[in-house]
């Protein structure tokens, strides 16, 4: 086991960063964060930040010379780092596991391949598969880059092939994936932990709901009748013991027509799990602490019903948000991110709303977000 006092390396300087390091540092850790960005929101908090590419040789034997471990808060990171690391430290999760989920289609064809149910889907790799795809999967669909897509970002909804064509080419020809659309009766994800040894923590569905493809709402328990409750989480489990997994796995899902349908992993924790900061036993981020120090896993146990809402930079417009209106609700916990530059669908931060049932922590939660707007 790697103990209080060691210091831990980080991946990525973002918000997930952020939150880690915070925990990491409470739980008596110093923790190394290399990223690029000189205002990395981890990198404010951090005991020491490197500010160098992901793939710097100095760095990188800075971080082996310092850090007991080395976890990532991004998928992004490129493989061969974590792989020249993991000669000479820990790395959890690995290479294998991120590269898994770097590229769409990578991470299509391991689902496939494991026997995971998934929607149907063509890799668009030329003009000549928008074509094939077209006529091999039910429209609509949906074109997404392979990489590097995010909250939304590189997707294109498509009713027909001619328009799955033009946003291929408003891609630039980089490598997509066409996916079917499919009737959603609803949008869960499962947050797991996964140790070294073997044992995994699983925080139970999260009912999330999206806008402009940003997660606006996560709520716990979810609307999930309880035989798919389990079998989320089960297929949550399966998946982070085939990639061999340690540390924290996000696990996005459909349910559609009775079915659940796996849509994209994250390898690290998930902005539907930051509801785990205040109405979970053990937070996402004290699990990737302790799965990445060979620590027993918390208790991924639910305290009380919860609804995250995650702040936009939209908020700002027209001024600071009115903190103190939000906040004359007891049950609203607030948590910022460190950003300066507020802009329209920029994650500023989140708030976990707590209370006595879904119903109610969603109703308060959006009550909650309308006044930090000043009612705009």
């Amino acid at each position: 086991m790697i103990l209080p006092g060691a210091t831990l390396g980080m991946l990525g300087g973002g918000q997930l960063g952020r939150m880690f390091t915070l925990t990491a540092r409470e739980m008596g850790y110093k923790v190394l964060v290399l990223d690029p960005d000189p205002e990395s929101p981890a990198g404010r908090v951090a005991d020491l930040h490197l500010q160098r590419p992901y793939n710097d040789p100095g760095a990188i034997e800075r971080m082996i010379q310092h850090c007991s471990a080395v976890t990532t808060e991004f998928e992004n990171v490129p493989a061969e780092v974590l792989e020249t690391l993991a000669v000479r430290l820990p790395v959890r999760p690995g290479a294998k596991a991120v590269a898994a989920a770097q590229d769409r289609l990578t991470e299509k064809a391991f689902l496939q391949r494991n026997g995971f149910a998934t929607v149907g889907f063509y890799p668009v790799l030329s003009a000549a598969d928008v074509e094939l795809g077209t006529a091999s999967v039910p429209g609509p669909w949906i074109l997404k880059t392979a990489r590097l897509g995010y909250d939304g970002k590189g997707q294109a909804r498509v009713a027909n092939a001619a328009d799955a064509q033009a946003a291929f080419d408003a891609h630039r020809g980089v490598p997509c994936i066409l996916e079917q659309q499919v009737p959603l009766d609803l949008e869960v994800s499962v947050v797991l932990a996964r140790g070294e040894d073997g044992r995994t923590a699983v925080f139970p569905p999260g009912e999330n709901v999206h806008h402009h493809g940003i997660l606006e709402t996560t709520t716990v328990p979810a609307r999930l009748p309880g035989q798919f409750a389990s079998h989320a989480a089960e297929i949550a489990i399966a998946i982070a013991e085939a990639l061999e997994y340690v540390g924290v796995l996000g696990v996005e899902m459909f349910l559609s027509g009775g079915q659940l349908l796996v849509n994209e992993l994250a390898p690290r924790p998930h902005n539907s799990g930051h509801w785990t900061q205040d109405a979970a036993a053990s937070s996402q981020f004290e699990q990737q602490v302790r799965a990445l120090c060979g620590l027993p896993l918390g208790d991924p146990r639910v305290l009380t019903p919860v609804t995250m809402i995650n702040i936009l930079g939209d908020v700002w417009e027209g001024g600071e948000p009115d903190w103190g209106a939000a906040l004359t609700d007891a049950g609203v916990k607030l948590h910022l991110y460190g950003k300066s530059h507020p802009r329209p669908g920029r994650k500023m931060g989140h708030l976990n709303v707590l209370g006595g049932n879904a119903v109610e922590t969603l109703h308060r939660a959006h009550r909650a977000l309308r006044v930090l707007s000043r009612g705009r």
